[in-house]
This record gives structure tokens, C-alpha cells and sequence, in this order.
């Protein structure tokens, strides 16, 4: 079984398919490294797709110590990733805490980045919300250590922003609550603690934001109700970005609508990849409706 070893000793399995440009696959809490099997599949015919499997998430070593998880801790296994595998700079693609974890790449990483996908970012971010997070975060994890995520996970899975996909895929969605249910049960109270509650808020890196200069493909579902005002945030706020909103999507937007997700990933990798992906035009900030500030 292929892994990755990190600095602070923990072993990270990966899955590993194509060859040519390296592409890392970062997935959300409510997923593993199968979460991603869709665009492995997919962008495999391209590049060389690596998925892993977050510490705490079995085959993957969960560790007991709650120091063990933090949002660097996070960041820095993407980066652990990238050099094991000599990878050079790679494309990142993350989705929920795997997007909050691949922006954090662009401000402690950037050398390491061809470019960033953020998706489905901003739970707890949105300004007065961040009390209301830590509230159900705390709950959540007081559940998963009494009931188990075999049991909590079928009411996790059942989030209201996901309740558009098992609309929409009835089969898939089955599918994504019984891989939930499989997680380790220390290794998503751990998790949720020390990556998820205790990571800092978007608008507080606004700073760093503004000036990360990496490539950056927002994406947010439009019935992903906590992303939204995040997503317009950081497209405001990352001069080398762009934002893009999914209709009739909810948080897990790779699995919900797989086709439309790939091709506007491909579609940003190919113009990073080309040379063609350029920043803000400045003119186009200074606040006016009818006519650009004059030069």
C-alpha cells in the first residue's frame, strides 16, 4: 500500500493514476481519497493524478495525539505529498477543508503550486457566523464520540447542503454516506477539533490573500448556502483568481455533477498550463459603473 511519510511521522496512503503534469486531490471532511475517484478517472488521460487519504482517515495513520491536527498540520501534508513524490509543482485541487487547506497552500506553499482549485470553502468564515460554527462543531464531535461514525455519519451525510444530491443521484449519494460511515471514529473527532473548529477565519488572511499571486479557480455550489459570501470574498480578494458558481449544487459538487466540475477544472489547468491565465485588470477596481477610471 503506497504512503507518504510526513515530518512528524505520519503515514499518508495515496492512490496514484496517469502520467505528465501532477494534479493532488484534497478532499473535504465527509470524504477520503475515494471521494475523488470520478476525477482521477477523468483527468488520469492528462496528467498525474495523486488522492490521499487525510491523517486520520484510515488506511491512512490516525494519530492520538489532538497536536497531531491542526490547519497547518493540514497544509503542510499536502506539501508532505508533493516533495515525497518529487512532484515539482503541481496543480491542487481541494474541495470543503481539502479547499481550505489547498488556499492555505498558496500562502505557506506557493512554490510548490501550478495552481489552486478552492471549492466549497467557507463554512464558519461569513462575519457573525463564527460563533454559530463552533457551537455545532462541538456538538458534532460530542456526538461522534458517543454514537460512533457509523451512526453519526448518516445524519452528518444529511447536512442541508447536501440534500440537493441525494435529489439529484440517489445512488451516489448512497454511496458517499456509506464511505462516511467507514471513517475512524477518533480520527473524525480529532479532525473536527483540531482542523475544523480551530482553523483561523478567511476574512482574518486577508492580507495574505491579496497578495498570493498562484493561479486560484474558486467554485461554489449556488445551494451551498455557508460558501457563498466566502467565495465572492476571496475572488474579491485574490488578484490571480477566478469564481465560478455550480447551479442547482450543493457542498459535494465533484460527485454531485462530476462532468461539469472536470471540464471547468480542466478548462483553468489548460489556460495555467498555456500561459494564459492572467490577474485582475486594476482598472477594473476602481469602483466605477459606467466607465473605467481614465488612465
Amino acid at each position: 500500500m503506497p504512503t507518504v511519510r510526513t515530518d512528524d511521522g505520519v503515514n499518508l496512503h495515496y492512490e496514484e493514476a496517469g502520467t505528465g503534469t501532477p494534479m493532488v486531490f484534497v478532499h473535504e471532511y465527509a470524504g477520503d481519497h475515494r471521494s475523488w475517484e470520478m476525477q482521477l478517472r477523468f483527468f488520469a488521460r492528462r496528467y498525474r493524478c495523486i488522492a490521499f487519504a487525510a491523517r486520520g482517515y484510515p488506511p491512512s495513520d490516525v494519530p492520538s495525539d489532538p497536536e497531531k491536527y491542526s490547519q497547518d498540520r493540514a497544509t503542510d501534508d499536502i506539501a508532505a505529498v508533493i516533495k515525497g513524490l518529487n512532484l515539482g509543482k503541481a496543480h491542487v485541487v481541494g474541495l470543503s477543508m481539502g479547499g481550505f487547506a489547498t488556499l492555505h497552500m498558496g500562502l505557506r506553499h506557493p512554490d510548490l503550486c501550478r495552481s489552486l482549485v478552492a471549492a466549497g470553502v467557507g463554512y464558519g468564515a461569513a462575519p457573525g457566523k463564527m460563533a454559530q460554527f463552533h457551537a455545532e462543531t462541538d456538538a458534532a464531535i460530542a456526538r461522534i464520540r458517543s454514537e460512533t461514525m457509523a451512526v453519526f455519519g448518516k445524519t452528518y451525510g444529511r447536512g442541508p447542503t447536501r440534500l440537493v444530491f441525494e435529489e439529484k443521484d440517489p445512488r451516489g449519494y448512497a454511496e458517499f454516506v456509506q464511505q462516511l460511515c467507514e471513517h475512524s471514529t477518533e480520527g473524525s473527532a480529532l479532525t473536527m477539533n483540531g482542523v475544523q473548529r480551530r482553523r483561523p477565519n478567511l476574512f482574518d488572511l486577508k492580507d495574505g490573500f491579496s497578495k498570493m499571486t498562484v493561479p486560484t479557480l474558486i467554485i461554489a455550489g449556488d445551494e451551498d448556502d455557508p460558501t457563498l459570501e466566502a467565495s465572492i470574498y476571496l475572488k474579491r480578494t485574490i488578484m490571480s483568481s477566478a469564481l465560478l458558481v455550480m447551479p442547482k449544487c450543493g457542498h459535494t459538487m465533484n460527485l454531485e455533477d462530476p462532468d461539469a466540475f472536470n471540464r471547468a477544472v480542466l478548462d483553468f489547468v489548460t489556460q495555467v498550463d498555456g500561459g494564459a491565465w492572467r490577474n485582475r485588470i486594476p482598472a477594473s477596481l476602481a469602483g466605477g459603473i459606467i466607465a473605467a477610471k481614465e488612465k
